[in-house]
């Protein structure tokens, strides 16, 4: 969303937060803002099921980049947030848990997203698909579209300056899954028009670990652009799991973007083994065909409609093997 749609003059969108203050674009100005008394002590909702959320503040912090909020003015360019509309999504990732047995707790990334997009590098280093599909199946649940962006597109040419094989079956893979797949590059700059229009207009969560070339594609799309992000990922990034400090930054040509940094592990949040197999939408088409029904796991049971369509190449065998690996885990 951007403060252009927004007419009350006290209400605004949440562009940074550094552990405990909110920097709150209005329409006409900046604030940076605390939380009322009354809004850090109401009780929020309760997870949707795994564990009900620990009434910390550490846990339960109300306030997302994307919230939109209504702000009361305190002078000196500053605020109090006092109240947070209801959302139209949310991204979330578990804690992590400092010992064996100990409870994760939902951390928001996010609010109010229009689209996700996970960055991998086609080469230097290698994709690791399974990354991938966690950020995918985390999407899906959320209800937030996702465009994958393939990065470093000159490092997977063939000696004749054809994409490599193993980039194109991997991209035709998740564009039968229902996927746009972007194929870019910010040394030859192929592709960037095709990601400029994809951003403009949205605002986008990027996803995606260090060194798969999101400064250099941010710089080449709008120049500067990379290292802002890139200042506050290092924040951020240093191999701490929070949420503490992010930042989201607008573009020149419309919409806003917000890295999120990469993790050694990206866990799921509250996705049950149910509902799973839904977050696979190539796989959706056959849900409740199966022989058992919607009961059916779709690993090894007779008559699975969703092994059927694998073996019938409807369904890519890596990201079946991806979903059994995930249901492993749920």
């Amino acid at each position: 969303m951007s403060t252009d749609r927004i007419t009350d003059p006290n209400k605004g969108i949440v562009f940074k937060k550094n552990t405990g203050i909110y920097t709150v674009h209005l329409s006409d100005r900046s604030l940076n803002c605390t939380l009322s008394p009354r809004l850090r002590a109401k009780t929020p909702p309760e997870g949707r099921g795994r564990q009900k959320v620990d009434h910390t503040f550490e846990h339960t912090d109300p306030v997302a980049v994307g919230d939109v909020v209504l702000v009361s003015e305190t002078g000196g360019g500053s605020g109090q947030i006092t109240a947070v509309e209801p959302r139209r999504n949310h991204l979330s990732r578990p804690t992590a848990t400092p010992m064996p047995g100990a409870h994760a707790f939902e951390q928001i990334i996010a609010a109010n997203v229009d689209q996700v997009v996970p960055v991998f590098a086609a080469a230097n280093p290698a994709p690791k698909w399974g990354m991938l599909d966690r950020y995918l199946v985390m999407a899906e649940a959320a209800g937030v579209p996702a465009v994958i962006c393939i990065t470093k597109l000159d490092l997977a040419m063939d000696e004749n300056g054809r994409v490599e094989a193993d980039l194109l079956q991997a991209a035709a893979e998740y564009r039968q899954a229902g996927y746009p797949v972007l194929l870019a590059s910010a040394n030859s700059r192929a592709g960037l028009d095709e990601v400029r229009e994809t951003l403009a207009g949205r605002m986008s969560v990027l996803m995606g670990k260090s060194g798969v070339g999101k400064t250099s594609l941010l710089n080449a799309l709008q120049p500067g652009l990379g290292l802002r992000v890139n200042a506050v990922s290092q924040i951020t990034g240093k191999g701490k799991h929070t949420t503490t400090h992010l930042e989201m930054f607008e573009l020149d040509f419309g919409g806003s973007i917000l890295d999120t940094p990469g993790v050694r592990e990206f866990g799921l949040w509250d996705i049950s083994e149910d509902e799973l197999p839904g977050c696979f939408p190539e796989m959706r088409p056959y849900l409740g065909q199966c022989r058992f029904g919607l009961n059916c796991r779709h690993d090894e049971e007779p008559g699975c409609a969703v092994r059927k369509a694998v073996t019938a190449g409807q369904i890519s065998p890596r990201r079946w093997q991806s979903y059994l690996h995930l249901r492993a885990e749920a």
